[in-house]
């Protein structure tokens, strides 16, 4: 698992629509200092995963779908990254064929820390992480 810049940029974009009105992306990657095609892959992938929609017009951007209070860490990681993977082996779907029967501590032990970094993840909405 890598916490990547575009991650970094999805939690960014999403404190920058914590407002009532539509916020452009321009406005966000100029305020962010994030490239506009980047913040534009961005917010796609945001508005994907049902985080943020689009609204139209002369006043429009992007709005939160949902309150900072309803987000988490989590949320914008999988939104971009797709899966919370530290290792390889840990890929939905992939054989590890050191682990055919069960038996590969190393296995089972980035497992146990794999769900404890998504349990940390998860843990405070953005609201919250905003307020400490």
């Amino acid at each position: 698992m890598l916490f990547t810049r575009e991650c970094d940029y999805g939690l960014r974009i999403m404190r920058n629509l914590n407002t009532e009105t539509p916020v452009s992306v321009s406005v966000i990657s100029e305020r962010e200092k994030i490239s506009l095609a980047m913040g534009y892959k961005v917010a796609r992938k945001l508005e994907l995963a049902g985080l943020i929609c689009s609204v139209r017009g002369h006043t429009g951007g992007y709005k939160l779908t949902n309150g900072l209070d309803k987000v988490t860490t989590y949320d914008v990681y999988c939104a971009i990254e797709s899966h919370v993977i530290i290792n390889e082996c840990l890929t939905p779907g992939v054989d590890c064929p050191l682990n055919e029967d069960n038996s590969c501590f190393m296995h089972r032990e980035l497992a146990r820390i794999q769900g404890v970094l998504i349990q940390e993840l998860k843990r405070y909405s953005l609201e919250e992480l905003a307020n400490m």
